[in-house]
């Protein structure tokens, strides 16, 4: 059993201790960023989608073209049961077929070669804005700036906006020195 003044002792020190943290934690300066709101109001992330549509836009134009084509075979095989041989039906159902893998594979690649580039932007756009609140942390002085997993953060530490609207500043300033 501890003596009775070694217990007072070591209370008076973990009081003590609690009221300086407790202290210490009265001037911390902590924010709250929400990351999903900050990656749909960022201009970066319309300009980023935007520069996919373009760069796929070809290639999904190519799509659609090889479906209407198939559609139009498809509809000659429907003629062709009741006005053509049965050799002209076969070499024009294994031009169907053909042309379905070929659809297949090319929507297959298209996917594949979106999702990487989807990807790329993405990751690009994340560390713009992990930059952008470090910047802004440091530059305001915080303490702690959390983001997922948070269950609740009043609006006296929500900074997200304030991100936004500096993320805003940065790709007009991007905008207008190109």
């Amino acid at each position: 059993m501890i003596p009775r003044i070694i217990r007072h002792g070591l209370f008076a020190l973990g009081a003590s201790l609690a009221l300086q943290a407790t202290s210490h934690a009265a001037d911390l300066k902590i924010g709250f960023v929400n990351p999903a709101k900050v990656s749909s109001g960022a201009p970066q992330a319309d300009a980023a989608r935007r520069k996919l549509e373009e760069e796929f836009a070809p290639r999904d134009r190519e799509i659609v073209s090889m479906q209407e084509e198939l559609r139009k075979l498809e509809e000659r095989m429907q003629d062709a049961e009741l006005n053509q041989s049965e050799a002209e039906r076969q070499s024009l159902q294994r031009d169907i077929l053909s042309l379905r893998r070929d659809i297949q594979r090319t929507q297959d690649a298209f996917r594949e070669d979106f999702n990487m580039r989807r990807n790329e932007e993405l990751g690009e756009l994340q560390r713009r804005i992990l930059q952008t609140v470090s910047e802004y942390a440091k530059e305001q002085d915080y303490d702690l700036v959390v983001s997922d997993g948070v269950i609740y953060a009043s609006d006296a530490v929500n900074i997200t906006d304030r991100i936004i609207e500096r993320l805003r500043r940065e790709f007009e300033r991007n905008q207008n020195g190109r």
